[in-house]
């Protein structure tokens, strides 16, 4: 391999590695050669590596193959960055007649699978290689790898070869706009997109899912699915330490909140006692075996219940994986489900509130009517944060899954649109001017601190009960949820 750029970085952003390889210091560039075979006529080519970093969204690898004996040319994306904690399901809605819909960019890694539901027709992940093209674009080479081979198919086999001719047709239908269709990519590894033009506000016809993956999709990525031994050994070995006395063993981490009071109380900082003893803390942290998300491999949770003042009881859970170092913490509500959901207003007029801890779940809505905000239910999962930290990592997450509004080849009225709302954005957080959180909970499992001791003194926090629609209850499952079987052994074993 011959590289031109060996003194500079690895990776760098996309428009510097532009400039420098269409400037005077094209050397710069870290633009790797290496010799490669070439496929269709069997002589070597060239192939050229570059590293490279797309501003907002990812690290990623293009390359390019050229054969000077065939002329024989390809290139191809990969992605570079982390596997993404979740994967990523985008269903498009593309209304007849919309040319615009179908000029929205794709981005589809190694892994993504496009599926048509209308016509039946999957394109999985080996058909088309990690793209950068457009919902047109990926139907339309679609369409040229079926007709590749149709003269071969009319005389093998003229049954299918009419077959898939009268399916080209429909599929040609669908690319030119003639049809309505539903446009699904599916990406276990969460590195693919679909472009959203109305961002940051919601795209009614673009919706976005996230899922866990599965032991299957786990080993499809190239990543561990089954626990060898010595990670189980190990497992086991580091979640049991000696105790003090009795030589008992016990969960390791299952140390109580009263040593933890005592050494912060060492600190001789108020600042640090007062937060320790706002909510109360159990005596012991509980342990249950668990599989890691990120490589499946056996590990431990570990997780306490404590009751928030003005709220409820939760659970705080953390899983730690000594076999590949992934982390994760959550705070989970305990006890039953509300009979009502509950929704959360805080004005925010004052700097101290965005200091103002904050717990969101999972099936929580957040809206900021001043930013023209509102993020579904289920959009960054649950956090436990301050209000001006959600703020922030909502921004953040926004950038990166809307990535395409903040690239070189963005329109101009598209970046001014991103700068107003970043302007907006720092408006409200240096509070130039009042504005409004609101934080809908079907599960009424979100939570605002109060800034005074009595929450009813509190005139900026408003909370409202409400009764929960029966589509709300048909998507958080409680329509089917049947309980009669344990309201009888209940109401047995009270008697």
């Amino acid at each position: 391999m011959a590289s031109s750029g060996e003194e500079g970085p690895v990776v760098v952003d996309l428009r510097s590695a532009a400039e420098s390889a269409g400037g005077e210091d094209a050397h710069a560039t870290p633009l790797h050669e290496m010799e490669s075979l070439c496929m269709r006529c069997g002589e070597n080519g060239t192939t050229r590596v570059l590293l490279t970093l797309i501003p907002h969204f990812r690290e990623v690898v293009l390359m390019a193959f050229e054969c000077p004996h065939c002329n024989e040319r390809n290139n191809e994306i990969q992605f570079a960055g982390q596997l993404q904690q979740k994967g990523c399901c985008y269903t498009l809605k593309v209304p007849m007649g919309q040319s615009e819909v179908l000029n929205r960019q794709v981005v589809k890694s190694d892994s993504a699978t496009i599926k048509i539901p209308e016509l039946d027709f999957e394109i999985p992940p080996e058909a088309q290689r990690g793209t950068l093209s457009t919902v047109e674009g990926s139907i339309m080479r679609a369409i040229s790898e079926l007709q590749e081979l149709q003269d071969e198919r009319k005389k093998v086999d003229p049954q299918k070869a009419e077959a898939i001719d009268q399916f080209l047709v429909k599929l040609r239908c669908l690319g030119s706009g003639e049809a309505a269709f539903t446009f699904i990519l599916d990406d276990p590894s969460g590195n693919s997109f679909i472009e959203n033009p109305h961002a940051p506000s919601p795209d009614p016809l673009l919706s976005l899912r996230f899922y866990e993956r599965t032991s299957q999709e786990q080993a499809a990525l190239g990543f561990l699915a089954e626990p060898t031994k010595e990670p189980e050994e190990s497992s086991q070995d580091a979640s049991t330490v000696e105790a003090n006395s009795g030589g008992q063993r016990m969960p390791h981490g299952s140390v109580g909140a009263v040593a933890g009071r005592r050494a912060i109380a060492q600190g001789n900082s108020d600042e640090i006692s007062a937060a320790l003893y706002r909510y109360s803390a159990p005596e012991e942290v509980d342990t249950l075996p668990s599989s890691c998300s990120a490589c499946t491999a056996e590990c431990v949770t570990r997780f306490f219940s404590t009751k928030i003042p003005y709220f409820r009881e939760v659970i705080l859970m953390a899983t730690t994986c000594d076999v590949c170092g992934y982390r994760n913490s959550e705070l989970k509500p305990g006890g039953g489900i509300p009979a009502k959901g509950k929704k959360t207003t805080l004005h925010v007029q004052e700097f101290k509130d965005l200091s103002r801890d904050v717990i969101k779940s999972d099936s929580a809505a957040v809206t900021v009517p001043e930013l023209e905000l509102e993020l579904s239910a289920g959009t960054l999962g649950g956090m436990v944060t301050t209000v001006e930290g959600l703020i922030v990592k909502i921004c953040e997450a926004l950038e990166r899954v809307h990535g395409f509004q903040l690239g070189d080849s963005t329109h101009e009225w598209e970046k001014k649109k991103w700068d107003d709302f970043k302007e907006k954005l720092a408006k409200l957080l240096n509070l130039e001017e009042p504005w409004t959180l609101i934080i809908d909970d079907a599960l009424a499992a979100s939570f605002i601190a109060p800034a005074t001791d009595l929450i009813e003194e509190d005139k900026q926090l408003t909370i409202e009960e409400y009764e929960r629609s029966s589509e709300q209850n048909d998507e958080l499952g409680l329509n089917d949820m049947d309980t009669s079987s344990a309201d009888m052994a209940y109401n047995t074993t009270s008697t």
